[in-house]
């Protein structure tokens, strides 16, 4: 199973990865456009928070000319009542200003939470609907990165982010209409440095995009170093493997860390620079507009009205330095993110596809052929029929094919030639879900989640009373070792259920299966690494589970080859032979010689642990009976005595 999903991974280059960028397939514009998009359920909060904005760019126009008149007519005048309305008026102002920056801010956030809200269960509902084929080349730390930390990005950029922006739009226009109504020669001095601010900006986000880019793809790469560390830590523990996986680690993090050191470089550049431009344009100001007032040609108040009016003009481009390269990293974002939610699935639902009725559970797979991504062929030819209640074992070295023919019942991937049918209906006219809501599942790899066991057991009926889920655990011979556990059923096991032992987590699984009641049941038998009491539960549970089922076993102990109806012997994608176990030793030499390397010695082992078992049985018998001779002479001795 492991070598199959192997081969399935060597069949891709790293170009040819679906998690892969694709700048050349959406435009800037078309991926802001799709941003953006997300903010129509919350049309109204924004729409009432670029109106808060607007109110406060017009109070921002208006500080300045009370801070003139109370200079020119209050200070200057001597008029102590103009002064005194002219700063009741600037505190006012700022009042105002804090009361709409407030339902500015919230109403930006909530809009722009609900975007991040709105696009993680969009990429959660697409990654739960793309095929195996897709999940089989994607990287979890990949899709991670991207869920969490690149959304993030994206709802700065649709809340606070574009709304700075254009208030500074906005402000600059109204900034410059004002200052040439009041003095055009000296604004257009003050002006000369505006090119030069806006060169800059722009040449700065040209250069800092890529760098974004790059630094959330190596971030994504970190991630999923260390998902598959933590996941895995028992192995590398286990073959003590922390230093060099620690070194692993800290390589990755040091080309992070050199990409940021590069940002940071050009963004401690860009500071600087935007702020010597802006101090250029208030030195033009200072010393042109300082002459105009000594000469008569401008009030003080107007000077000092003109200086904060500068402030305003240069704040935006200022701000705009900053946004503008939070935007640019919001499109690189976008861009990871919108790989997902355009990502073709290989498994598409008919628009035609019926509800597939309750099954018998018939199955047939007629002249069956299947290439992992129509290039490495696993299957080729394959034929069979399966009467309802029939169980059949599947039998054959690693990458025979095994697992692509139970792969292909639920339809985690769709045939390449040929065609799989259940009780006569194809199932690429069958709705998915109508189909795996009669097939059970239990792989030898047991998925258990970081929940209680009780809701483990009814993941696939989560609507089942609690008598049904002791009554299927208890068929499971699961019932007795959860009663153990110290919360019960409400005990919560770790993640994947690590703190399960392997025969417990194979029995929970198998209880989940009996709960949901399938038609059609796919098993790895998973106890060529158990005790042999555990064994002995998990075969009793797997014959209750399969009883009146159609089943398909990946056998690896001789006990479930016995209890197969038909034993499908496979080589490189053929059925070889077929038949049960008696006919197969006759007619079967491939057969013979996985029964001798594989199934015979568990019979061996069998034969001697009965043999042993019934000699300490006999053991037993003659101790006791010694233990009885024994006590019956003393009694007779003790009569004598007597």
């Amino acid at each position: 199973m492991k070598q199959e999903a192997r081969s399935k991974k060597q069949v891709l280059s790293p170009q040819s990865s679906i998690l892969s960028p694709q700048s050349s397939k959406s435009g800037d514009w078309k991926i802001l456009v799709r941003c953006f998009g997300y903010l129509r359920p919350s049309w109204k909060l924004m729409a009432g928070a670029y109106g808060a904005m607007l109110v406060i760019s017009a109070l921002g126009v208006a500080n300045p000319q009370l801070l003139r008149w109370g200079i020119d007519r209050g200070i200057k005048a001597g008029d102590m009542g103009f002064l005194g309305w002219a700063v009741l008026g600037l505190l006012a102002l700022t009042l105002l200003n804090g009361v709409f920056a407030f339902f500015q801010g919230r109403w930006t956030e909530l809009a722009s939470q609900q975007v991040a809200y709105d696009m993680r269960n969009d990429i959660h509902r697409k990654l739960a609907t793309l095929s195996f084929a897709y999940h089989d080349q994607a990287e979890t730390g990949q899709l991670l990165s991207r869920a969490i930390q690149d959304v993030d990005r994206i709802r700065f950029m649709t809340g606070r982010a574009s709304l700075h922006l254009i208030n500074g739009v906005i402000t600059f226009i109204a900034t410059t209409v004002i200052m040439l109504t009041m003095n055009p020669l000296l604004t257009l001095l003050a002006m000369l440095t505006a090119p030069l601010l806006f060169y800059q900006t722009f040449t700065f986000a040209r250069k800092i995009r890529p760098m974004w880019l790059a630094l959330q793809q190596q971030m994504a790469i970190l991630t999923t170093r260390l998902e598959q560390n933590l996941r895995g830590m028992r192995i590398v523990k286990g073959f003590a493997q922390e230093p060099e996986e620690t070194a692993r680690f800290e390589a990755e993090n040091a080309t992070w860390f050199q990409i940021a050191a590069d940002s940071a470089r050009l963004q401690s550049i860009n500071g600087p620079l935007m702020g010597l431009i802006t101090n250029i344009g208030s030195i033009f100001i200072l010393w042109y507009g300082g002459r105009l007032v000594i000469e008569g040609g401008l009030t003080l108040g107007e000077l000092v009205a003109f200086t904060a009016y500068m402030g305003q003009l240069t704040g935006p481009v200022r701000m705009m330095g900053r946004v503008i390269p939070a935007i640019v990293q919001a499109i690189a974002c976008g861009e990871r993110i919108f790989d997902i939610l355009d990502a073709e699935s290989e498994v598409k639902e008919s628009p035609n596809a019926i509800t597939l009725p309750e099954v018998q559970g018939h199955v047939r797979f007629e002249d069956v052929s299947f290439a992992y991504f129509g290039r490495h062929k696993v299957l080729e030819a394959v034929t069979l029929d399966v009467p309802p209640g029939q169980i059949i074992a599947l039998l054959g070295a690693t990458g025979s094919g095994k697992t692509t023919i139970i792969n292909l019942i639920p339809r985690f991937y769709d045939v390449t030639a040929g065609r799989v049918t259940v009780d006569g209906y194809d199932l690429r006219d069958v709705t998915l879900n109508s189909l795996r809501s009669q097939i059970g599942i239990v792989l030898q790899e047991t998925t258990l989640f970081a929940d209680t066991l009780r809701a483990n057991i009814a993941f696939g009926r989560p609507d089942a009373t609690e008598e049904e889920i002791i009554a299927a655990a208890q068929a499971a011979q699961a019932h007795d070792f959860i009663l153990d556990m110290p919360d019960g059923y409400d005990t919560k096991v770790g993640e994947r259920g690590v703190t399960l032992s392997g025969g417990q987590k194979q029995r929970v699984a198998i209880a989940r299966a009996l709960l949901k009641d399938p038609r059609i049941l796919i098993l790895d038998d998973a106890m060529s690494s158990v005790d042999t009491e555990t064994e002995r539960l998990i075969q009793l549970a797997l014959e209750r589970l399969m009883r009146g089922r159609t089943s398909f076993v990946i056998a690896q102990r001789l006990s479930t080859v016995r209890l197969a109806d038909q034993i499908l012997v496979l080589e490189q994608g053929r059925i070889v032979a077929q038949g049960t176990h008696e006919e197969l030793l006759r007619t079967s030499g491939l057969y013979v010689e996985i029964y001798q390397r594989q199934l015979r010695p568990q019979e061996v082992a069998e034969v001697k642990k009965r043999q042993e078992a019934g000699s300490k049985m006999q053991e037993a018998a003659e101790h006791e009976l010694r233990m009885t001779n024994d006590e019956l002479r003393i009694t007779q001795y003790a009569e004598v005595v007597r």
